[in-house]
């Protein structure tokens, strides 16, 4: 999910038009013998703190029907987790930061939702809204100096934006469904054993030399499954 999350944003950026005027959008952590090597403009995503929402935590489970209306698995909910980036932009000049820096604001706080069409992998499968706010007044402001602190490097401008990205459940396969018949036998004391009787299907009068099961019967139809708010006849 967090790689998706990264091109979903990378992406966004793309349209932007930042990187059709030969501006990079990386990923890296920007610590100082990073910004020696940089050459080219660039804008610098870069994810330090991940959190889960617990608060948005569900439980549960969901049945995953194949195409024939068989029940052929279960799956927990997704759960929530808060993904925030620092946001920096690298130039020759100040005011060539300032303007990159400016051109990435506009981008993000136009998009409260990333699009659907940005999502992939599990992001696209799951259909829900992955939330970004950036600069909001709920951030912790000495956060980002704690980061520079970490990464060795001098403090300068920058924004943080903060993602709201679902994490796929666990899905577990369910067991097929019945199609063969119980067969039970029983021995006398002179240890003979009778063919067999067969339990719930008639249609197979043979066990078979181990018995169990046996005469594996067709697969039967899914029963129909009532939508909310259907009555019982």
């Amino acid at each position: 999910m967090i790689h998706e999350v990264d091109e979903g944003l990378r992406r966004l950026f793309g349209e932007s038009g930042l990187q059709a005027s030969g501006v990079e959008v990386v990923f890296d952590a920007p610590t100082r013998d990073w910004a020696a090597r940089r050459s080219a403009p660039t804008v610098c995503v870069f994810l330090y703190d991940i959190r889960e929402d617990a608060a948005r935590r569900g439980s549960g489970s969901g049945e995953v029907y194949d195409e024939d209306g068989h029940l052929v698995a279960r799956r927990s909910p997704p759960r929530w987790f808060e993904l925030t980036y620092l946001v920096t932009a690298w130039a020759s000049r100040p005011q060539d930061e300032h303007r990159l820096l400016s051109e990435a604001l506009a981008t993000l706080v136009a998009t409260d939702t990333l699009p659907a069409r940005l999502l992939t992998g599990t992001l696209a499968e799951l259909g829900l809204t992955v939330g970004v706010d950036t600069a909001g007044s709920g951030f912790d402001a000495a956060a980002a100096s704690d980061v520079w602190s970490a990464l060795g490097g001098e403090l300068k401008a920058s924004l943080s934006v903060r993602v709201r990205a679902p994490l796929a459940g666990i899905t577990r396969a369910a067991a097929p469904p019945v199609t063969e018949g119980l067969v039970v036998r029983s021995t006398t004391r002179g240890g003979e054993a009778d063919p067999g009787r067969r339990l719930r299907y008639t249609e197979v009068s043979d066990p078979g030399p181990d018995g169990g099961y046996a005469g594996p019967r067709e697969r039967p139809s899914a029963p129909a499954r009532r939508r909310r708010g259907d009555r019982q006849p």
